[in-house]
């Protein structure tokens, strides 16, 4: 099993080792993102016992996941970002005040799966515009954070231009908006948008380079959550919401039709797979996890 937090470690070490170097490695070297357990990875470990709900609240770092209890777990998620923040961002190179950095990404854990909104950000903070920019692109470059472009093909419509922001981790997203049990995760407002993004980073984990992702949203509220575009004029259009009674609304029936989807899914909390129309079909997050797998 991979180290806790491997995919920074690893980063952390091929930054040093990139600077010690005086050669261009262009061409000799390949670049891999260990990521955090899975779906897929969790269920095959475990079987039977697998517990969704417990790697959707914990997050996929293994110390955080396999600890013996949430208490356990909610104190591991603390110590890794105040390390994080106070020891690894600086010696991947950045020079950037620990406790700004902190409330940024605290900030932005506030903002998870809404678009960016740069201005109410810096405002937030106290900073400049190029500042709040420069400590988005280093969480991002970090993996600590997903910057979701909006979809860009041709319409005539009015699209949404800022792309959406998504905490990768959803255990760091509940420990920075002090949510300390599932229970109050579920009770609190950004139970929805945490799903949402669980289900999309998951999804995005098992797409190889051959795949672009997106979102869709127009002026007028029409939305797909997630497009994923691959090779053969493969298009797929991703609802996700986390209820057991999923409705197909009429946004996302004509924003699927806008950029031609080939498929359309709703993911819901069910376990159920069966048809919502005669093209939209109503499907767990694990079958859809499956389903992304075998189309890569």
């Amino acid at each position: 099993m991979r180290s806790p937090g491997s995919f920074f470690c690893w980063a952390r070490h091929q930054g040093g080792l990139l600077r010690q170097s005086s050669e261009s490695l262009a061409g000799r070297i390949r670049y891999l993102e260990l990521k955090p357990l899975s779906i897929l990875e969790s269920c095959n470990a475990e079987g039977k016992h697998f517990d969704l709900q417990r790697l959707w609240f914990r997050g996929g770092f293994p110390d955080s996941y396999l600890s013996a209890s949430d208490s356990d777990s909610w104190n591991w998620r603390g110590d890794f970002i105040s390390t994080y923040v106070e020891r690894d961002i600086p010696l991947l190179g950045p020079k950037l005040p620990s406790e700004q950095m902190r409330r940024c990404w605290a900030m932005l854990a506030y903002s998870h799966g809404q678009q960016l909104n740069l201005s109410t950000l810096a405002a937030g903070l106290g900073v400049t515009h190029p500042t709040i920019r420069n400590y988005l692109d280093v969480l991002t470059d970090l993996y600590m954070v997903r910057q979701i472009s909006p979809w860009s093909g041709n319409s005539r419509k009015r699209l949404v231009k800022s792309p959406k922001i998504y905490l990768r981790d959803t255990g760091l997203l509940h420990r920075l908006v002090n949510i300390p049990d599932r229970e109050t995760l579920l009770g609190h407002p950004i139970v929805g948008a945490s799903w949402e993004g669980f289900v999309i980073e998951n999804i995005l984990m098992q797409l190889t380079d051959k795949w672009t992702c997106s979102y869709y949203r127009t002026s007028a509220q029409a939305e797909i959550d997630l497009v994923l575009e691959g090779p053969g004029r493969e298009v797929l259009a991703i609802e996700i919401k986390r209820t057991l009674s999923p409705k197909v609304s009429k946004g996302f029936r004509l924003a699927s039709e806008d950029i031609q989807a080939t498929r359309k899914f709703f993911v819901y909390a069910g376990t159920e797979r069966y048809p919502l129309t005669k093209d939209i079909e109503a499907i767990s997050v694990l079958e859809m996890m499956q389903i992304v797998q075998d189309i890569r």
